[in-house]
């Protein structure tokens, strides 16, 4: 899976998903854009957009956005907090599908 990290997201994660194509938004040169723009490109280019902004799915029209947004859902976005998720993370990419949004928790 082509996978992208928003900025939010903690970069040394890509460590946490072997086998995947995983990128930031600050690589891709596309820090400090808005949800919306930054959610139309990643679909360009992404299968999946990881993020711990919860607002996410209510801010922006995901209707017809190719592109899968996994959140996980932890007391901060520290490090120490999110890796306890990337098991979950790890096995839903398995079986996640275009347009879809998933929370991962403990």
């Amino acid at each position: 899976m082509h996978v992208l990290l928003d900025e939010c997201v903690p970069r040394k994660l890509k460590g946490e998903l072997p086998g995947h194509d995983v990128h930031t938004v600050t690589e891709m040169g596309w820090s400090g854009l808005k949800n919306g723009p930054l959610l139309r490109r990643a679909a360009q280019e992404f299968d999946v957009f990881l993020t711990v902004d919860q607002g996410v799915e209510y801010q922006q029209n995901l209707v017809g956005l190719n592109l899968a947004i996994i959140l996980m859902v932890a007391a901060t976005n520290d490090i120490d907090d999110l890796r306890p998720l990337m098991p979950r993370v790890r096995e839903t990419l398995t079986s996640v599908s275009p347009g879809s949004i998933v929370k991962v928790q403990v």
